[in-house]
């Protein structure tokens, strides 16, 4: 039998929450927006008592609720030690510029105080929802995606997560554009030797054979890959322990070209050969 689903979408206003329900709404999920936290009880044994097969809920609670939102990392934990259903709460964020743009373009005020800037209260509302975004089991940054891409993004998490064991999301980056937001485990290869001063190997990636072979050829990156698998290996059915459905680990470089996709192909290989879902993502190969 299928288990339940119940998740909870929160996070800032114009970080896309509405765009992220209506895309679980198209998942075959019951959604319901600005529920009070009061009644999140309620729809959690009604979700329980459900005689069907897999049911799915998804439920929107945001600023608009007031002084309830205090109560919402308690009532969610009191949820967690529950049996029999799976729950989840998604954090959606973005970045300040990203919010007041969005706001600037639909012309709507801020719903926590319409009387202030749009910046004022924004930093109150993370303030606010500090506590909530502490006690989330995803946060998503969605400052990079359109309406568009933020459903195609949801709608494809989802099936990933709806297809049963723990997915491990593997993500290389460089260090230069950042970390990935969204990381629950980063690590660092730049003590690697790095390919991209081997003339001939610059304008290749770490997915390309000349590249895969130097890499292997250094005595550091057998050692830092049998360490690395070892401790994944360790870690990863901890995490699956725990209750959750997805990790993301991200593995960086400077620049996010060679050696960074080198270990992040290498570990995901790992995992595909022991039997795990794994999805790759090489977030800045094509800036370097």
């Amino acid at each position: 039998m299928n288990p339940s689903s119940f998740v909870i979408v929160t996070g800032l206003s114009g970080s896309g929450k509405g765009t992220f329900l209506r895309a679980l709404e198209d998942r075959g999920y019951f959604c319901v927006d600005n529920l009070p936290v009061q009644l999140l009880s309620k729809f959690y044994e009604l979700t329980l008592k459900s005689e069907s097969e897999g049911t799915k809920v998804a439920l929107g609670i945001d600023v608009r609720e007031g002084e309830g939102l205090r109560e919402l990392p308690e009532v969610y934990a009191e949820l967690r030690r529950q049996p029999g259903v799976q729950a989840s709460l998604w954090f959606l964020e973005a970045a300040d510029p990203v919010i007041v743009r969005r706001f600037s373009e639909t012309r709507r005020p801020h719903p926590l105080d319409p009387k202030q800037t749009v910046l004022e209260s924004i930093a109150k509302e993370r303030a606010l929802l500090a506590p909530i975004r502490a006690s989330a089991d995803h946060i998503l940054d969605t400052s990079q995606f359109t309406i568009h891409d933020l459903r195609k993004h949801a709608l494809s998490m989802f099936q990933e997560l709806e297809g049963g064991h723990l997915l491990i999301s593997l993500v290389s980056f460089g260090f230069k554009y950042g970390v990935p937001i969204d990381s629950d485990l980063v690590f660092d290869a730049r003590f690697l030797p790095n390919p991209n001063f081997v003339a001939h190997l610059k304008s290749l990636t770490g997915a390309d054979a000349p590249v895969i072979e130097y890499m292997t050829a250094q005595d550091e990156t057998e050692t830092f890959l049998g360490k690395l698998r070892s401790f994944l290996d360790y870690l990863v059915p901890q995490y699956e322990k725990e209750g959750k459905s997805y990790v993301t680990i991200a593995i960086g470089c400077t620049g996010g070209r060679h050696r960074s996709v080198f270990i992040t192909n290498a570990i995901a290989k790992h995992f595909e050969t022991t039997g795990g879902r794994v999805k790759v993502t090489h977030r800045d190969v094509e800036k370097s």
